[in-house]
């Protein structure tokens, strides 16, 4: 019978917009996320617009994250794979400084998860990015949000590179020719071209954060 190696981790996964809610709390901006309506991937133009629904409070991971940790941990779980919510760290993208209170909030869940001895795996995007990016560079085809997002993932790494050693940068980068404004921040319109370009930046955006993951971690995969 084949054995499983030593280090073989047996784990489940969430996404930040899907689990936490609270989509304003402790300083959070609007994402992307927060601008679609109820099972739909086409945005709206104001969250007013939107119906209220369960994304507003999903699971309320983000007040019932250590209820959630130690269930998951009872399942026999030996790592977690989540996201960090861009906005929580950066309400707008484009921010000067970080939001102390979002960093605070992902430095109570990495503990807690080292608490239960289980691992964290730590998504940089799902499926997300701050709106304010989207109306003002019109998402991933302005070239400008590369270097706001390697802002983003410099300052998580030199908080959170003790506690969190496994990283991916983008979910699914494919599914942006599916889904451009989950993906990119794209207008449902918008041409291939202008998705392709997007993609492009985002592939950029790949390299440079890991690049600077390398360089900020000890041992990082």
């Amino acid at each position: 019978m084949i054995q499983f190696p030593e280090h073989f981790h047996w784990g489940g996964a969430i996404a930040a917009n899907q689990v936490e809610g609270s989509h304003l709390t402790d300083g959070k901006g609007l994402s992307t996320a927060d601008m679609l309506p109820n099972g739909i991937l086409s945005p709206h133009q104001t969250r007013e617009e939107r119906t209220p629904g369960i994304k507003d409070l999903a699971i309320d991971f983000y007040n019932r994250y250590p209820e959630d940790i130690a269930l998951f941990k009872e399942m026999g779980f030996s790592c977690l794979r989540l996201s960090i919510a861009w906005t929580r760290i950066f309400p707008n993208g484009d921010d000067e400084a970080p939001n102390e209170e979002g960093l605070a909030y992902y430095d109570r869940i990495f503990d807690e998860l080292a608490k239960h001895d289980m691992v964290p795996f730590v998504t940089l995007s799902h499926y997300e990015m701050p709106y304010h990016l989207v109306e003002k560079y019109n998402g991933w085809s302005d070239r400008r949000v590369i270097a706001y997002f390697e802002k983003y993932a410099r300052t998580v790494f030199e908080r959170f590179g003790s506690k969190v050693k496994l990283w991916l940068t983008f979910n699914e980068i494919n599914m942006s020719l599916h889904a451009p404004f989950t993906g990119v921040g794209l207008q449902e319109d918008a041409t291939k071209q202008e998705i392709y370009q997007a993609i492009h930046h985002q592939l950029v955006a790949n390299a440079k954060a890991v690049n600077l993951c390398h360089e900020i971690i000890l041992t990082p995969k």
